[in-house]
């Protein structure tokens, strides 16, 4: 069987974020996935990122994404891409499919960064073809150079459907309305200001109530809904449109750390059941280590910095670093991501992701 110091399962930018830290230390790191190229979704931004210099603002997200390969290839990490991962077990085999054939590799150390799934909305028509999640949109226009309809709603307003609304626009789509059922926009105010300087209808307290259309999409029903988000009878609207996207929120995609055995916990706005792990992230298993949006949902800024605590903490526990190197090294990633979670107005929050699960599970012993 191969082996390696470490396997990390999920090639975006937690995964290659960790394999470079692996590789910087000295240690053997191969990185599975799916995918027939690596990055993730970063190849899928073409927005330039927020924060400071050190987060790498002012530059795009597929230019992160190059980056962060190129950096790959000079340290040599191994990247093991069109093989799906369909199993993981306690003596830390990984087992995954390539080329039609199923091989096996074991870490002595195992990284899931695994990502998220976009999650769905159910209504009458919702299994028309023109009906789709608004991370798939983005692939079409911005990988694929497809454009996915004419005439597009865009169904949430966090900050995915704010920016991809915004690229769909400049892609030749026209946003016929955002949709938002709760009663103010939630994503940031930068995005929502550039759809609404492009003259897009934004209903807040409203849903969609019903999808229309022979054979595909051709009208959606919106509607006001009250405070208890009930569609309010009378208070409907149509909107003649192609395509409707649903921007509704992401899941950690956690299958590989269930089947393992990893304690949960479920914390809503992480995007549900996320494996608990400490500040070093590492799961309850010893050995299994989540970075990125698998251990709560945020965004690519933190999902790097997430995998660069990971592989440290991988790293030192190889003996690849000293606790005082790797103590260094990892307070230098934790300023970077407390000032990531900074609130709004600058408020940091009180509890970090890794304090709220600990907490969590605090309590659950209890």
């Amino acid at each position: 069987m191969v082996e390696s110091q470490v396997v990390i399962v999920g090639g975006g930018p937690a995964g290659l974020a960790a394999g470079i830290e692996v590789a910087r230390a000295g240690g053997r790191v191969t990185v599975i996935d799916e995918n027939k190229k690596p990055g993730g979704q970063l190849f899928k931004q073409i927005h330039k990122f927020f924060g400071s210099k050190e987060h790498l603002a002012g530059v795009r997200g597929y230019d992160i994404g190059k980056k962060l390969l190129e950096e790959t290839e000079e340290l040599g990490v191994n990247v093991i891409l069109d093989a799906p991962v369909y199993g993981v077990f306690e003596d830390n085999t990984v087992v995954y499919a390539k080329d039609g054939v199923q091989n096996k590799i074991r870490g002595e150390k195992i990284i899931l960064a695994t990502g998220a799934t976009e999650n769905s909305l159910a209504f009458p028509g919702s299994d028309l073809p023109g009906v789709m999640g608004a991370g798939a949109a983005q692939t079409m226009i911005n990988v694929n150079r497809v454009l996915p309809g004419k005439r597009v709603l865009m169904v949430g307003s966090g900050n995915v459907g704010l920016i991809v609304s915004y690229q769909l626009m400049q892609a030749g789509a026209e946003v016929v309305g955002l949709v938002e059922a709760g009663p103010n926009v939630s994503g940031y105010g930068v995005h929502a200001s550039k759809i609404r300087r492009g003259g897009v209808p934004v209903y807040t307290s409203h849903t969609v109530t019903r999808a229309m259309g022979e054979g595909e999409v051709e009208k959606v029903e919106i509607c006001e809904v009250d405070s208890s988000y009930q569609p309010i009878p009378g208070k409907e609207k149509v909107l003649e449109v192609d395509t409707i996207c649903l921007a509704v929120g992401l899941t950690p995609m956690s299958e590989l750390a269930w089947t393992l055995g990893c304690d949960f916990t479920h914390i809503p706005s992480f995007g549900g059941h996320v494996p608990k792990h400490n500040e070093d992230m590492e799961a309850s298993l010893n050995g299994i280590y989540v970075a990125g949006d698998i251990s709560g949902v945020e965004e690519a800024s933190s999902a790097m910095e997430e995998g660069r605590l990971a592989g440290i903490s991988a790293s030192e526990a190889l003996g690849l670093y000293t606790s005082e190197e790797a103590a260094k090294l990892k307070g230098e990633v934790w300023k970077r991501l407390n000032t990531l979670r900074d609130g709004e107005f600058g408020e940091k929050r009180r509890l970090s992701k890794a304090e709220q699960i600990n907490r969590s599970r605090r309590s659950h012993n209890e």
